[in-house]
């Protein structure tokens, strides 16, 4: 009986893990002063990395909205990176180009 228990135990923990979702890399460039694309939906624990491709100009991703202070700014071939650990809709700008506007959709992982 104790060993029909414990393979049901073992059984069981190998499908929960082996459901388990794991996060992804999201990558946003920075091209001709736009974000490309300029909206992404991911799901909770993703990572949004934005890549300068840029030649010569410098940029920040500001969630200027949600009240924080700005960010230092990146060169070309230089990156930010932000992981989203709660649902929403996240709205962003470049400090030095607030022309340039861009959101994250955070939404539970699908399973």
């Amino acid at each position: 009986m104790n060993k029909i228990l414990l393979m049901l135990i073992s059984v069981s923990s190998f499908l929960f893990s082996a459901g388990e979702v794991l996060a992804k890399d999201i990558i946003v460039e920075i091209y001709k002063k736009k974000f490309i694309p300029n909206e992404v939906t991911i799901e909770l624990g993703d990572r949004v990395i934005w890549k300068n491709i840029e030649k010569r100009q410098y940029h920040n991703v500001w969630f200027k909205s949600s009240g924080e202070d700005e960010p230092d700014y990146f060169f070309p071939d230089e990156s930010y990176q932000r992981q989203f650990d709660k649902k929403g809709s996240f709205a962003y700008e470049c400090g030095p180009h607030p022309k340039m506007k861009g959101k994250v959709i955070v939404v539970e992982q699908a399973y």
